[in-house]
């Protein structure tokens, strides 16, 4: 994705494109996972963690970021691709590696649907799965 992409991406989503905005989500997208807020701070030297955090607060609020409660060391963030306020049509299969701590999107795994009685309606879906990664395997 070039800076226009993004730009635009932000402004689909009402988010004034501003240069620090553009770069954490540069990060997000050149992790290919979802990454934590210390994660982010460390791999962004010219941006500092509060600037960080206030991004990603903004990005939450207007639903451009899946967070991601793995369970174990606190949450994670990765870019929701839907483009929709109501529904997230993005909901995919997350895996945490017990051994390395990082967590990896799996989108080729559906999401089994979860029936809930009358008069809830669900937003989104944070479907979790944990084990040790392939390259984790290797290493042993």
């Amino acid at each position: 994705m070039n800076e226009n992409v993004y730009t635009q991406f932000l402004e689909k989503h009402g988010v004034r494109p501003t240069a620090n905005r553009i770069l954490i989500i540069k990060a997000l997208v050149a992790a290919g996972r979802p990454m934590s807020l210390s994660e982010l701070d460390s791999s962004m030297v010219t941006v500092d963690k509060s600037s960080i955090f206030r991004a990603l607060t903004t990005f939450r609020e207007h639903r451009l970021l899946h967070v991601i409660d793995n369970g174990c060391d606190g949450v994670r963030y990765e870019l929701c691709m839907c483009h929709d306020h109501d529904t997230d049509s993005d909901i995919h299969v997350h895996f945490y590696c017990e051994q390395c701590r990082r967590t990896f999107c799996i989108d080729n795994v559906p999401v089994p649907p979860v029936p809930l009685p009358d008069g809830y309606r669900p937003t989104t879906a944070n479907y979790m799965v944990k084990g040790v990664c392939p390259e984790c395997v290797d290493k042993r």
